[in-house]
């Protein structure tokens, strides 16, 4: 019995810390794009001037720069309170930990 036991808790180890890397590397992915799509709007805002012939060209221009930083910092902001949390949470995968070690 005592050894079923162990090899839940062991398989209960892996579980969560394979679960923990999915969501570190989730967040780092959810930066990348949150990244991708400030990028797109800063080129859009540096390319309408070329393409558009139009009188108010510089306050688009601006828009789609105050965008691409809003954009960004929403993502950095989103970067860090998932680290955070995800840091947070790796306590209880250590008390699983120690209870293996343990036995």
């Amino acid at each position: 019995m005592k050894k079923i036991e162990k090899k839940i808790n062991k398989d209960l180890v892996l579980r969560e810390k394979l679960a923990l890397q999915r969501t570190v590397m989730a967040n780092t992915t959810t930066l990348l794009a949150f990244l991708r799509t400030s990028l797109y709007f800063l080129v859009a805002g540096l390319s309408v001037t070329n393409l558009l012939k139009i009188d108010d060209g510089l306050l688009i221009e601006w828009g789609f720069f105050s965008t691409a930083l809003l954009i960004l910092g929403v993502g950095i902001i989103n970067f860090f309170r998932n680290k955070a949390l995800i840091k947070k949470s790796e306590i209880h995968v250590g008390d699983y930990k120690l209870e293996y070690l343990e036995k």
